[in-house]
């Protein structure tokens, strides 16, 4: 018996040692926010506030044009102003206010003595900032979609859509919701709703690059055979499209291999230790941060330079945007010119 208990005293010990053990490990890595960290976030979230005040002042100059395109084009620059005010406030708010140290730090809803709900907040005001990014594409998609429709497809049915866009975006927040609730459920912890944000983007982004894809090959060969049907120059059009399509795939090649990569990493992790609680150093996740922020600030600078570019060039030659029987031009779409020939403008 006294063996016995001297055994279980024993491996008591070694498990409490061996705890101590991987708690002082973990905090070696999960130092707080550095000196470089708290400059360079400074820094990506003044960019984001800048970004802000430009889609802000351009929503009010589109909307005092008027117009049949006012709806998309408000809806593009509030997309853009959303997306850069949610990632602004994330970024000028100092990380320790939001955790005690600066890299993901696995905490459960409700545990005494965590700062679990900051930590809950930042990650829902991070998901939201992703999802707001990710409409602006998915607008873009679905107009492309309800266009090319129109052309291949005459006579089909059509739904309107604003109202597929709005239905893709609530299905998206739906899944953030459902995060949301797990997480408080405690089901898993805040690097559990890490994961999830992670696998769900990466298959958005891997679903935006085929669709891109796909419609902007499609497009171009509209864009041809109606400016060699009319006799007209298509050039621009085909480029301003190219570029969208370019840059498009490179933001979302991009985000597909850093999302994929984390999602791998917490689930070989959770596979080795039954727990998704990885720690990660702060050069990998500085890495991780200022790849994936400054490919969204790049994006978002692009789309704010087409839309206006789009924009400039419409006014320039007094027509405005072109307007269409759908009630939407901010992307491309069909209408019958001055003589009844078929146009397509971009």
């Amino acid at each position: 018996m006294a063996s016995l208990s001297s055994g279980v005293d024993s491996a008591t010990t070694e498990t409490t040692m061996e705890s101590s053990l991987l708690r002082r490990l973990a905090f070696s890595v999960e130092k707080p926010e550095t000196t470089f960290e708290f400059f360079s976030d400074a820094i990506i979230g003044a960019a984001f506030l800048a970004t802000a005040v430009v889609a802000a002042k351009r929503m009010s100059t589109s909307r005092s044009h008027g117009g049949a395109e006012t709806t998309v084009v408000t809806a593009f620059y509030s997309l853009i102003l959303l997306t850069s005010s949610l990632r602004s406030v994330w970024f000028l708010i100092p990380a320790s206010v939001w955790s005690p140290y600066y890299t993901p730090h696995a905490v459960m809803a409700f545990d005494p003595g965590e700062q679990w709900g900051l930590k809950f907040l930042e990650i829902v005001l991070m998901g939201l900032g992703s999802l707001c990014l990710f409409s602006i594409f998915i607008l873009i998609l679905v107009y492309w979609a309800d266009i090319l429709k129109k052309y291949f497809y005459p006579g089909a049915r059509r739904s309107k859509p604003m109202v597929t866009f709005l239905l893709l975006v609530a299905v998206l927040l739906a899944i953030q919701l459902l995060n949301a609730t797990l997480f408080l459920c405690r089901r898993y912890s805040s690097e559990g709703m890490i994961l999830v944000n992670s696998i769900t983007m990466s298959l958005v982004s891997i679903v935006c690059v085929c669709e891109i894809t796909i419609f902007s090959h499609r497009f171009r060969t509209v864009l041809k055979t109606l400016g060699d049907l009319n006799q007209v120059s298509t050039e621009t059009q085909v480029k301003r499209i190219i570029w969208i399509t370019v840059t498009g795939n490179i933001f979302f090649f991009t985000r597909a291999f850093l999302e994929t990569t984390f999602a791998i990493v917490l689930i070989i992790y959770w596979h080795r230790t039954g727990t998704v609680a990885e720690v990660f150093s702060h050069a990998t996740w500085d890495s991780y941060i200022l790849l994936k922020h400054w490919s969204e600030l790049a994006i978002l600078a692009l789309m704010l330079y087409i839309l206006q570019s789009r924009f400039t060039s419409a006014v320039g030659n007094g027509n405005g945007f072109v307007g269409s029987e759908d009630g939407y031009q901010a992307v491309p779409d069909t209408d019958k010119g001055d003589n009844g020939d078929t146009t397509l403008s971009v």
